[in-house]
């Protein structure tokens, strides 16, 4: 069992930046795969960005195009966590962020970014952009 917990959310202008933290616990981190997905009201859960487990050399990494080059997924499996760290937010980004995680048996550059292929999921944290 893997508890996930997302933190760093908050208002904010556009254009303005913001740092997600999701902390994972209960299990080692390693052999997880991760991802970042946000909801809007009425809208379906979808996914921002993924990250490979791919050992202690990086992974690779997958964004939605409304993201790329303003969003970035790092983690550090020292301490267990992923981060998305956000520049130049829109109002178009608001909405809940939801941090998941996926176990992958070995080490290797596949991320994943469908809701259903994750095993666990945090709470969200609600980010809003005002314009």
């Amino acid at each position: 069992q893997v508890q996930l917990v997302e933190s760093g959310g908050g208002l904010v202008q556009a254009g303005g930046s913001l740092r997600l933290s999701c902390a994972a616990s209960g299990r080692t981190f390693n052999n997880y795969a991760m991802g970042w997905f946000r909801q809007a009201p009425g809208k379906e859960r979808d996914i921002v960005a993924a990250i490979s487990w791919s050992g202690w050399s990086g992974g690779s990494r997958y964004y939605v195009d409304s993201v790329k080059g303003r969003f970035t997924i790092s983690r550090d499996n020292a301490k267990n966590t992923v981060y998305l760290q956000m520049n130049s937010l829109k109002p178009d980004d608001t909405a809940v962020y939801y941090c998941a995680a996926k176990y992958v048996s070995y080490s290797g550059n596949t991320y994943y970014t469908r809701t259903n292929e994750y095993d666990y999921w945090g709470q969200g944290t609600q980010v809003t952009v005002s314009s």
